[in-house]
């Protein structure tokens, strides 16, 4: 399965590569209801990134938005700070007196948590973009391109999908509904398969894989099964048109919720070799606005897409 992600989050990728339009109103949303409290949506960097500049009314609506938020946690980061340099003083103290496992535990915890919470405001107030401020995990949000009207639209949406009419605990109940089996298809997806397709732009995947099976080994040989997380990246450096499933989720007095899966399938022997069992399906350019553009009555259609894929070879790495 794959786990997470380094993604294309910036919409005009979508809008230089395939000519797509954003939907303002839907990141609008988004970040309306996270800056309001209404949603605890984890949104990466390089999405709030890509309004830095924004160009119209409504895109400088949403830098507003962004910057409250951002306000607002930068403060909650600075009181967490002051209470842990406070914790940290009192457990010094304590130990310039007496060394006790309460207080050099403490010393540790307030050490560990304040090198977070600088982490966090650094990573607030910087400019510089990083690889991970692209990266995606189950819950995530990620801009996703579908068909609306007949265009190319990019829609923000969560990496976990909660199929419209199920109860919100669902995703609780259905933990892995961020990738989407294709031998399932015709099964637990069968509400959105053949009928709301999406496509995702992937540079890289990650995936947890068993340390034993990676290298080759019996599982005998190792004190403990150990994990691992590898990197994939396709050996012609080229994007991956990652083939998705997504659902708007509506209930009352409840925020609308757009969410997805990635397809994923058997993997290409380079993927097993190195451990895993599932691989995301990535799919021809040639080949998006049919999958856009499903007809459930059709279904072998889409099939012969996702077996029509691009089979790049995967080069792995333990990830850093």
């Amino acid at each position: 399965m794959c786990y997470s992600a380094q993604i294309q989050a910036d919409y005009r990728k979508f809008v230089r590569t395939f000519g797509a339009v954003m939907d303002i109103d839907e990141f609008a949303r988004l970040f309306f209801e996270r800056a309001e409290g209404v949603s605890k949506a984890k949104i990466p960097k390089a999405i709030e990134d890509s309004f830095a500049e924004p160009q119209t009314d409504a895109e400088r609506e949403i830098k507003a938005l962004i910057d409250r938020f951002n306000a607002g946690q930068v403060t909650k980061l600075e009181q967490d700070l002051f209470k842990q340099r406070k914790r940290l003083a009192d457990a010094e103290r304590s130990l310039q007196t007496k060394v006790t496992k309460a207080a050099t535990e403490s010393q540790r915890i307030a050490n560990d948590k304040i090198l977070w919470t600088r982490g966090k405001l650094d990573d607030i107030q910087r400019t510089e973009p990083q690889p991970r401020d692209s990266r995606i995990f189950p819950g995530h949000y990620a801009s996703v391109m579908v068909i609306e009207g007949g265009r190319r639209v990019v829609k923000p949406m969560r990496y976990q999908c909660r199929i419209a009419g199920t109860p919100a605990f669902f995703d609780a109940k259905y933990p892995g509904t961020y990738n989407a089996r294709r031998d399932s298809l015709k099964g637990f997806w069968k509400p959105l398969f053949g009928y709301t397709h999406g496509v995702m732009l992937v540079d890289v995947f990650y995936e947890n894989v068993s340390k034993a099976r990676m290298e080759g080994t019996l599982l005998e040989t190792h004190e403990r099964d150990e994990n691992v997380v590898l990197e994939f990246r396709p050996s012609n450096g080229e994007l991956m048109h990652v083939a998705c499933l997504w659902s708007r989720w509506s209930a009352p007095g409840e925020p609308d919720l757009l969410s997805f899966a990635a397809i994923t399938d058997e993997p290409p022997p380079e993927v097993a070799a190195a451990g895993h069992d599932r691989c995301i399906i990535p799919i021809k350019p040639e080949n998006i606005d049919a999958w856009l553009n499903p007809d459930a009555s059709d279904l072998a259609t889409m099939y012969a897409i996702l077996d029509d894929r691009d089979r790049p070879y995967y080069e792995h790495r333990l990830a850093a």
